[in-house]
């Protein structure tokens, strides 16, 4: 450990022996995970078991390779996309007297096994809105849910993240949980350079090629000329999220759901985000009968056939649900990214959380807009985590990474604070626009 993350561990030990619930806050590529590292092992050599919970199972297969090398046998692997039979032996690895199963790494689900004697538990990016279940009963947050599971068994809990939710901040600066932060990424590698790109004078000059500006397409030449690799971050999957008639103004809505269905090209139908429901795509519109379809926004899907016109002798891969559906999906991707056969990867929020690139230079976030204006009171706190995160994937080695943000209102508060890194003034703000609704915290 540097001596940044060794005066973090300190911070921590002290305040598990007073009792509390420990919030980390170590910046994008601070080596949060070695810290977490030196905590488990603690626990081990006490014969206690550990629990690391993650939001997403991708981030699950980067950090198995990494744990296994100090770990080895000791961890135990448990997520959604397990089978029956693997469920039961993780079960039974983790019930044994004498554990088989020391450290158990899984999602949110992974909370629920049997465990004797229960040590630590870690929480990794606990700001993510996966560790909430909305689907099936129970509806609960994994975050809260794991607290309160340390309780029950006098274990130590640490919450981990770059951009800690308002609640778990506003806790810390209350006295009701411990904190600790580390400033500094590992090895002094600066902060990536981040810019934000305004779109809307973009396409007033007409300099827009689909949908990239001049400047990330040229940062873009740029950098793969470099032989470095590229992130292209875009929220919504499949090609494009509605479908309208140019005639009547009629979209397709889904018969159970009634929200509009989204279209996808590579098979070539309407699908319904939520129910799953899909129809072959229409020759003419359903309401007047008329030929002339357009789409309207674009997804994941779009971005990828744009980047493999405009850069025809790239790679380029796409990581989002419908291109993970396999148990091994992830791994896939993510294992072809890292060994650098792929260039450009463009994907929705999978591809922000904590996974780790060595030879990314250059991260495009395609409109920023679309995750600021969305009805919820903590839309701007997760669009200033989700950016800064995405960010923490440029530049993790030697040299400075770049990350372009298109967006069409460039002087937004919230896109300021994330270009300068300023967490501490976006948290008041958004403290003191939550006292004015009576809003949580």
């Amino acid at each position: 450990l540097n001596e940044y993350q060794e005066a973090a561990l300190a911070d921590i030990k002290s305040s598990f022996e007073a009792g509390k619930v420990t919030l980390l806050k170590g910046v994008t590529s601070s080596g949060k995970t070695e810290v977490y590292v030196k905590l488990i092992e603690e626990c081990l050599e006490k014969g206690l078991q550990a629990l690391y919970l993650l939001p997403e199972i991708a981030l699950t297969t980067q950090l198995i390779s990494r744990l296994q090398e100090y770990f080895g046998e000791k961890i135990a692997i448990y997520h959604s996309k397990y089978n029956v039979q693997e469920r039961v032996e993780v079960w039974q690895n983790v019930l044994q007297s004498k554990p088989k199963a020391q450290l158990v790494i899984g999602a949110r689900s992974a909370m629920y096994l049997p465990f004797c004697k229960l040590g630590l538990i870690i929480v990794d990016e606990e700001h993510e809105s996966s560790f909430k279940q909305f689907d099936p009963a129970p509806r609960y947050h994994a975050r809260d849910a794991a607290i309160v599971l340390g309780h029950f068994h006098k274990a130590n809990i640490l919450l981990g993240s770059a951009t800690p939710s308002v609640e778990s901040y506003y806790n810390t600066q209350t006295g009701k949980y411990g904190y600790a932060e580390i400033t500094r990424r590992y090895g002094n590698v600066l902060m990536p350079d981040m810019e934000l790109v305004d779109i809307k004078e973009a396409q007033r000059k007409r300099k827009m090629k689909g949908h990239f500006s001049e400047r990330l397409f040229l940062e873009m030449e740029e950098t793969l000329k470099e032989g470095s690799q590229i992130i292209l971050f875009q929220n919504r999957r499949g090609f494009a999220p509605l479908m309208e008639c140019l005639t009547c103004g009629h979209s397709p809505q889904c018969p159970n759901c009634d929200v509009s269905l989204t279209y996808h090209q590579y098979r070539n139908q309407l699908r319904c985000h939520y129910c799953g429901h899909h129809t072959a795509l229409p020759e003419a519109c359903f309401a007047c009968g008329s030929p002339e379809l357009d789409t309207k926004g674009f997804g994941t899907e779009q971005i990828e056939k744009e980047v493999k016109e405009l850069f025809p002798e790239a790679k380029v891969g796409r990581m989002d649900l419908d291109t993970t559906r396999g148990k091994h999906g992830y791994e896939k991707i993510i294992n072809a990214f890292e060994q650098q056969e792929l260039d450009i990867l463009v994907g929705t929020q999978m591809l922000t959380k904590g996974l780790d690139f060595r030879n990314v230079n250059l991260v495009g976030v395609m409109n920023a807009d679309s995750l600021l204006n969305f009805p919820d009171y903590r839309a701007h706190e997760k669009t200033y985590q989700l950016l800064t995160q995405v960010s923490g994937r440029a530049g993790r080695t030697k040299k400075r990474g770049k990350v372009l943000i298109q967006t069409y209102n460039p002087y937004h508060q919230i896109l300021k604070q994330v270009t300068t890194g300023d967490y501490v003034n976006m948290y008041k703000e958004q403290l003191y626009e939550r006292e004015q609704f009576k809003y949580p915290p």
